[in-house]
């Protein structure tokens, strides 16, 4: 993947504010290249910043084609073959705000751990996926001598001693990365007396592709007169929004009486072990005035869909435009999304993501773009991007994307369009999903609205390349499946679905799905999904068998 090092200069005010980030980039036109030089003053960085793409499963490294492989009319099974080549080429999903390693102007104002928190054993504990979180940082809004606000981190817990040098270099970048992703509006602030308070969330994806989740709450810190806001941030490897959220309530309500009160109540919290998908973990916390309480946190039964909340989506969106949007994002299109609201674009962007469940989105994914890192929306690779709406006019690459408007005062939806959304999928098959979100109540609980859609969108799944794992041949060795792609679409009597299926088979989500599958051993899978694909199969055979008498 390619890797540009930006060093952004505010040159107004003759200083570097030296936040600099490792973008991925792969097949960068030559074009792009210019305006990111032209912009950031920027002189070879493909050449500086450069290093081989990441092989295949095989593990050996190949280089990425630099042909557009979408101008190609290819015959049936070459299109098939080409597919792996196209994957290769779109392999663009370890971004990573990276930031150099000056130190924070300003130290912590409050540390509340009283010993190190951090043992072999709890760090053992933590990457096995037994912690709720790995730290909590306060991010405020300081004011520099230029006169412009800056976010640094004023609080963190737990404050991680015992560490080598190297892992204390990369907590440093990930903790600016986090300064970044809480205020990605830049230094453009003023003092405020009111500020309606948002929750949202972004992602910090490591270099081995590996995963971790920043759930955020920006409020007015108190005080008197007008004063800039503040971000609380939780940094976990696990995802769950709707659990943070009520996590956030509670950390709020201790803040409000002071910040000592926020490290017993996630010092007990680090200390619960996560609970399992429909369990509840409770956790007692003192409260001045109320005496101990117990705070009870539901992990929802259905754990892909607890990290998403589709009520926003279905909000902004019609079930018509829902559907145009899933297509495009089963494609592996370029898909941005304009917002006003954070949490908008948060939780909109991440409920798209789990519309494609069992399948998972492997390109770029941000939430939401912070100003400086905006020239990613000129890649020409598949990702799924959050722009606040003051910052449309810069995406300026509308060649190949489609670009919906949240906005409540929107008149357009869709912004831009390449213009056969309307005919990706299987006319029969979205249909049905129309018909299944029409039985969405208007006033549905989140429980309700998830299961209304996962019954809408995983049916499609189902009756597209459920049939998978009978064309995955085996023998009795022990070795790897070999999936048999020609044989898989071939066997789909309906021709719009047969011609669906040969493209999909092309995307990187279904190649790294069929990936795992080769790996299985030929036993019985689990999972919803598997679980579905045994109820269709049912269901047909009966349906036979009907037709038979």
């Amino acid at each position: 993947m390619w890797l540009i090092h930006i060093n952004l200069r505010n040159d107004k005010q003759s200083r570097e504010i030296r936040r600099s980030t490792l973008i991925p980039v792969r097949a960068m036109s030559g074009e792009v290249t210019r305006r990111i030089q032209k912009r950031h003053g920027l002189k070879n960085f493909k050449q500086r910043w450069s290093e081989q793409p990441q092989g295949a499963a095989n593990g050996k490294e190949k280089d990425a084609p630099s042909c557009d492989l979408s101008t190609v009319q290819p015959s049936e099974d070459e299109e098939v073959e080409r597919g792996a080549l196209k994957r290769l080429s779109t392999m663009w999903s370890s971004f990573r705000a990276k930031l150099n390693r000056d130190q924070v102007k300003e130290p912590c104002q409050e540390s509340l751990d009283s010993a190190p928190v951090d043992t072999t054993a709890r760090e053992q504990r933590y990457m096995s996926g037994h912690y709720f979180f790995e730290y909590l940082v306060v991010v405020s809004l300081k004011k520099s001598k230029e006169g412009a606000y800056e976010p640094q981190i004023t609080y963190q817990f737990p404050k991680r001693d015992g560490m080598v040098r190297f892992q204390k270099e990369e907590e440093e970048k990930t903790l600016k990365a986090i300064t970044l992703f809480c205020f990605p509006e830049g230094i453009s602030w003023a003092p405020l007396t009111e500020y309606h308070s948002e929750t949202f969330s972004f992602v910090l994806t490591e270099i081995d592709g590996s995963r971790r989740n920043g759930y955020c709450r920006r409020l007015l810190p108190h005080g008197n007169g007008a004063r800039p806001p503040e971000a609380f941030c939780i940094i976990s490897r696990l995802a769950c929004f709707g659990l943070f959220s009520k996590i956030f309530d509670e950390v709020e309500k201790r803040h409000q009486i002071s910040m000592a009160m926020i490290y017993p109540f996630m010092q007990s919290l680090r200390e619960a072990a996560f609970p399992a998908p429909g369990n509840t973990v409770k956790i007692k916390s003192f409260v001045p005035d109320k005496g101990t309480e117990i705070i009870s946190l539901t992990r929802p039964l259905d754990s892909w869909l607890e990290h998403v909340d589709f009520r926003t989506l279905f909000r902004c969106l019609t079930n018509e435009e829902v559907v145009l949007v899933f297509a495009a994002a089963v494609m592996e299109r370029r898909i941005v999304f304009i917002a006003v609201e954070l949490s908008t674009l948060s939780q909109v962007i991440h409920a798209v993501a789990a519309l494609l469940y069992p399948f998972t989105w492997q390109h770029t994914f941000i939430s939401i773009v912070p100003e400086i890192l905006i020239d990613v929306v000129m890649a020409p690779t598949p990702y799924l991007l959050g722009v606040q709406k003051r910052l449309m006019d810069q995406v300026t690459d509308q060649t190949d994307l489609l670009v919906v408007d949240l906005s409540e005062d929107r008149k357009d939806t869709f912004l831009v369009q390449i213009g056969d959304e309307k005919s990706i999928l299987p006319p029969k098959l979205q249909d049905e999903i129309l018909q299944a979100l029409r039985n969405r109540k208007e006033k549905s609980t989140v429980e309700e609205l998830n299961s209304v859609v996962s019954e809408a969108f995983l049916p499609f799944f189902v009756k597209t390349v459920g049939h998978f794992d009978l064309y995955v041949t085996r023998n009795s060795k022990g070795q790897p499946g070999v999936f048999q792609s020609r044989a898989f679409y071939k066997t789909i009597k309906s021709k719009t679905t047969r011609h669906f299926v040969k493209k999909f088979l092309q995307t990187q989500m279904f190649d790294l799905f069929i990936q795992e599958v080769e790996q299985q051993p030929a036993s019985p899978q689990q999972g919803i999904f598997h679980k579905k694909i045994v109820e269709y199969q049912e269901q047909k055979k009966k349906e036979k068998a009907k037709k038979r008498h």
